[in-house]
């Protein structure tokens, strides 16, 4: 097992691109490796020895041995983790733009927030964020149709607008608050949210699965009535507790379900 450790020294204005320093790519590196480095910062690059001291301890035959620690506010290094397909990142403190993104496999844990674009187009692994994440969690990239379509996303706190946008796979799980548009052109995976959610979960989505915990404020009219379900079974797992079903969204044809709290949500009844 080679555990590389990252000490931030020194925070930049200007954010560092890490999509380069994945386990993929560095499991064979040594501390020299990391030394004689030098990282994307905006249309440049400067040494990684400026912003961070280096430790790497133990060998590592594949990136799947291989556990990365980033020490310090990240809060201005993008693409954390960005097409990682095996081994552990851990950010003890922020993450900035796309961490996650592109993911294939592995785990990334960030001990803070995460910026926007957190997970985004991801295909495997496990993201876990105990803070909060802004906008576009689990989203397409802007332009695409085509948002997360495998792996897992936790987050601890609340979520921005338009979570898990263009989903078409994959699981989203928020245990916090979350705002606007949650499920927006949804096409296929599961989203759960332990919390509130402001208004107009699912607009548009086709198919796929949103399960609401929390109050939620103002419903589409896009989704139908279906039924009050107790205990429902979504994706071979059941969910304890009285639910209101919805259909929708009708407005584009959508067969997706949406599952709102019964006993939060009586004023839909």
């Amino acid at each position: 097992m080679k555990t590389i450790t990252l000490t931030l020294k020194k925070k930049s204005q200007i954010a560092l691109e890490f999509d380069e320093l994945i386990p993929d790519e560095v499991f064979t590196w040594e501390k020299a490796d990391f030394e004689n480095y030098q990282v994307p910062v905006g249309n440049r690059r400067f040494p990684l020895t400026d912003y961070f001291d280096i430790e790497v301890e133990g060998t590592a035959e594949s990136p799947e041995e291989v556990k990365m620690v980033l020490d310090g506010d990240c809060g201005r290094v993008k693409y954390i983790g960005c097409k990682m397909g095996a081994g552990e990142i851990i950010v003890n403190g922020d993450a900035d733009l796309h961490c996650g993104a592109e993911m294939k496999g592995g785990k990334i844990t960030v001990n803070g927030d995460a910026e926007s674009y957190a997970g985004r187009e991801m295909e495997g692994g496990e993201l876990e964020i105990m803070g909060n994440t802004r906008e576009f969690c689990g989203c397409s990239y802007i332009g695409d149709w085509r948002g997360m379509s495998g792996g897992k996303i936790i987050l601890h706190g609340n979520a921005g607008k338009q979570l898990g946008e263009c989903l078409s796979g994959g699981e989203i799980y928020v245990k916090g608050d979350c705002d606007i548009l949650a499920g927006i052109h949804m096409n296929k995976g599961f989203i759960q949210i332990d919390g509130d959610v402001t208004r107009w979960p699912g607009g548009q989505m086709k198919n796929g699965n949103i399960l609401i915990k929390g109050k939620l404020g103002i419903l589409l009219e896009g989704f139908v009535y279906d039924s009050v379900v107790v205990d429902p079974e979504i994706d071979g797992k059941t969910f304890s507790g009285k639910y209101i079903k919805y259909i929708g969204d009708i407005a584009v044809n959508g067969k997706g379900g949406l599952y709102l709290n019964a006993e939060k949500n009586r004023e839909f009844l």
